[in-house]
């Protein structure tokens, strides 16, 4: 917010300089290995998608032939599971008792998997005109209960998720009577601290749609 230029840093990622430029180097890692017949996959979670450069590059992955989840909760300018533009990319939006405005975003990076968290959404506003940040997370453990528990059971929702369609429109995923309808701020409200010691563990959470790169 001042008038000098800040040094570059070796942790953080912060916009208007660096953030939109980093997330593009991260997908261009995805599509390079899914060109190159390599597993390619990118999750995140955050609240809005409007920036349209983000959008065309997301796309760009998809007809690479990456697998590409989002958890929108709110604006999602992109369509997903088009024909020859999108049919790779899957968009969720949970909506249910709390307002979550947490941003997380995963990309397999040829096994190595990296996961980053930040104060930014994919939006012209946050990545252009904000100071907003960007980090990757570097321990261990916190990345696998990223990974395996708070990013699969997002995916995995079934009672409180509306799934886009083509066309734009959302639709609730159709459950059979009598099937559990798993519900991910349940989940996260009986694990408050993450650690398999509530009345539910890790265990409970449904497996991800692209289970490839969950051994790293």
């Amino acid at each position: 917010t001042g008038s000098s230029i800040p040094q570059p840093m070796k942790q953080l990622v912060a916009a208007p300089i660096a953030l939109r430029s980093k997330l593009v180097e991260m997908i261009e890692v995805e599509i390079a290995n899914a060109k190159n017949g390599q597993p390619a996959t990118i999750r995140a979670k955050f609240n809005s998608l409007t920036d349209r450069n983000i959008i065309d590059k997301i796309y760009e992955a998809s007809q690479a032939g990456v697998q590409v989840e989002l958890n929108i909760r709110g604006v999602c300018c992109l369509r997903a599971g088009e024909p020859g533009l999108s049919e790779n990319i899957r968009v969720v939006s949970i909506i249910d008792r709390f307002l979550e405005h947490a941003r997380i975003f995963y990309f397999l990076h040829g096994g190595n998997q990296r996961i980053f968290i930040a104060s930014a959404d994919w939006m012209g506003r946050n990545l252009n005109r904000r100071v907003e940040t960007l980090v990757e997370i570097n321990n261990g453990t916190v990345k696998a209960q990223i990974v395996s528990q708070i990013m699969a059971a997002n995916l995995a929702d079934v009672a409180q998720s509306w799934i886009m369609r083509p066309d734009g429109s959302f639709a609730r995923e159709i459950v059979p009577e009598g099937q559990f309808a798993f519900n991910c701020h349940r989940f996260f409200m009986e694990n408050p601290s993450l650690s398999g010691r509530g009345s539910a563990g890790a265990a409970d959470v449904p497996q991800l749609t692209h289970t490839d790169d969950e051994s790293a």
